[in-house]
């Protein structure tokens, strides 16, 4: 098991700090994802537990890349692994991150 740990500049979308929420399950070729409020402004912060060794350039590289693409700043985001593909793993980042920012929750 690999631990990964990042810290990368984001958006914020704003609002009230929500309750955390958990996605996904951890199997082969598949992976959870708990976002919860931390990281600092304009900053996430993303752990990563992994089955997968020697991928941290690619997980950096996912990571960013939705980032860049997503209003992820102030929240932390914790991911355990099962050896899923950069496909699903942005999959579920944008299913934690819709679940969590789903109003009413």
């Amino acid at each position: 098991m690999e631990h990964l740990a990042f810290e990368m500049d984001s958006r914020e979308e704003g609002g009230p700090a929500r309750p955390p929420v958990l996605v996904g399950a951890v199997g082969s070729g598949n992976l959870e994802v708990l976002v919860e409020p931390g990281g600092g402004a304009g900053r996430c912060r993303v752990e990563v537990h992994t089955s997968a060794p020697g991928f941290a350039a690619v997980w950096e590289a996912v990571l960013r890349d939705f980032a860049g693409r997503h209003p992820v700043a102030g929240l932390s985001l914790a991911v355990n692994d099962g050896g899923a593909t950069p496909a699903v793993v942005t999959l579920r980042l944008g299913q934690a991150l819709e679940e969590y920012r789903r109003p009413g929750r």
